[in-house]
């Protein structure tokens, strides 16, 4: 807001001063704009994540396991996530769907390979609706972003993290940060 107004002012004075000619000097010439703070983004470190991962269990563990094994490893968007379909995986390598409608390939190392593998086992196959779409609900249709939101606050509670501070955006952060420090990227 602050940084705004000072770019109003700015250039109001710049008009008086270089347009209208009612000024001679320009008052504002030196005024800066506050420099904005950049905060760091919050993350999970390797502990945490590790935690996180041996925090899931029950009915569904396979597929919230694949989920949040791919939230950690590639740094999926929620919509990305939700929108991954069967045939867009092939051998390593997977196509989705990202913002602004743009594709995008990402590489999947060995744990999301194993962990994606071993959801296809006990994926319903039976009165599935949307046969392509690779992440389903109970109903057995293609799971919504709030499920997935669901699922990511429930083992972030479960692992004894604080479900205010981390979702499944912070988890695309910690993707990104854990990449940076430990893979050797940019």
């Amino acid at each position: 807001t602050r940084a705004r107004k000072v770019a109003s002012v700015k250039a109001f004075f710049k008009y008086l001063t270089t347009k209208a000619r009612l000024l001679e000097n320009n008052p504002a010439i030196e005024l800066e704009p506050p420099k904005p703070l950049k905060r760091l983004p919050k993350y999970l470190n390797i502990e945490e994540s590790k935690k996180l991962l041996s925090s899931i269990q029950g009915e569904h563990r396979e597929r919230d396991y694949a989920i949040i094994t791919l939230f950690l490893n590639c740094g999926l968007r929620l919509s990305e996530l939700v929108g991954i379909n069967i045939n867009r995986i092939r051998g390593d390598t997977l196509t989705v769907i990202g913002k602004g409608n743009k594709e995008r390939t990402i590489y999947l190392n060995n744990a999301c390979r194993k962990a994606i593998a071993a959801y296809m086992r006990v994926r319903p196959v039976d009165g599935v609706k949307d046969k392509n779409a690779l992440f389903l609900s109970e109903r057995k249709q293609r799971i919504s972003n709030k499920t997935v939101q669901y699922i990511v606050k429930k083992y972030i509670k479960a692992s004894g993290l604080d479900p205010e501070r981390y979702s499944t955006h912070k988890l695309r952060h910690t993707a990104a940060t854990l990449m940076y420090k430990h893979g050797n990227v940019d």
